[in-house]
């Protein structure tokens, strides 16, 4: 081999090596021929043509930018300190890479002024309770900012919002006060749907101890009436022809207890009830 020879021998081994690029999974590839726009590559084993050619790659993972804490004017001219983040991910590598120089500061300008007249449009009690709609109203700003940069914002949240010292110091006394009220409402809310059960309790105690001593009364006259009526009924069956008789008995002695004689007839019950038939001292007629 020649004193030339291993020289371009070196140059075409380096040359090739120059020409393999390798594009990772995360990555977009974007292939410069003499300083102007070529094509886009995707990940992978790449090749391009040495000293003509030249490859950038752009990351098109999410990307997060941290806004810094500013001072904003609210609209009753309180003073508060506002920072967020924005989140963000490249869909058009070309244009994240020739329509913007540097995309973090210009999406930290624009989050900043934007976010001054959101909040400047609001009051401090409504910037702490409309901070989704503040979230959403920047983002959609950001987004349409941001498209023609090939660059599509995900999501805005803002971190903070704090008023000065003294109107923090305010506001937790107020919010102490707030859950002192409210914790006395509560206690008195307890005690006098306590009261109330207690009454209802006693109430239906009453209540309860009555129908039972009525119950027990109306058992008990139950009882009674059909004890007499027992009494009734077996009076009826075993003591009726007796009771009979023995007035018969009582109608008769006083009839003996006279010297009146009486004439009686033979059939008539007086007779059977005196056993008195064939005695000598009545004298019965016969029919």
């Amino acid at each position: 081999m020649s004193f030339f020879g291993i020289p371009l021998v070196i140059f075409a081994i380096i040359t090739l090596f120059a020409s393999v690029k390798i594009v990772r999974q995360n990555e977009k590839g974007i292939v410069l021929r003499l300083g102007k726009f070529k094509e886009v590559i995707n990940p992978g084993l790449n090749f391009v043509i040495p000293y003509l050619e030249q490859l950038i790659t752009v990351d098109i993972r999410e990307k997060v930018i941290n806004v810094d804490p500013q001072k904003v004017i609210t609209k009753d001219n309180v003073t508060v300190t506002v920072d967020a983040v924005v989140y963000y991910k490249v869909i058009d590598p070309v244009k994240a890479e020739f329509e913007v120089e540097d995309f973090d500061t210009a999406v930290t300008t624009l989050a900043q002024t934007n976010l001054r007249n959101l909040i400047g449009d609001k009051t401090l009690d409504e910037t702490f309770v409309a901070r989704d709609t503040i979230n959403a109203s920047l983002r959609e700003v950001l987004d349409e900012a941001t498209n023609g940069w090939g660059v599509k914002v995900t999501r805005v949240e803002v971190q903070k919002i704090d008023p000065p010292p003294e109107i923090s110091e305010a506001m937790s006394l107020q919010m102490k006060a707030e859950r002192e009220k409210r914790a006395a409402v509560l206690q008195a809310e307890g005690v006098k749907q306590s009261q109330i059960l207690e009454a209802e309790g006693a109430r239906n105690a009453e209540i309860l101890r009555a129908e039972g001593a009525a119950q027990a009364q109306i058992l008990q006259a139950e009882a009674e009436a059909a004890a007499i009526q027992k009494i009734a009924e077996a009076a009826n069956k075993y003591f009726d022809d007796k009771a009979q008789k023995w007035q018969q008995m009582q109608v008769s002695e006083k009839v003996l207890a006279s010297a009146t004689k009486y004439v009686i007839p033979t059939s008539s019950e007086v007779v059977n009830v005196l056993n008195l038939e064939g005695d000598g001292g009545f004298t019965p007629i016969k029919k």
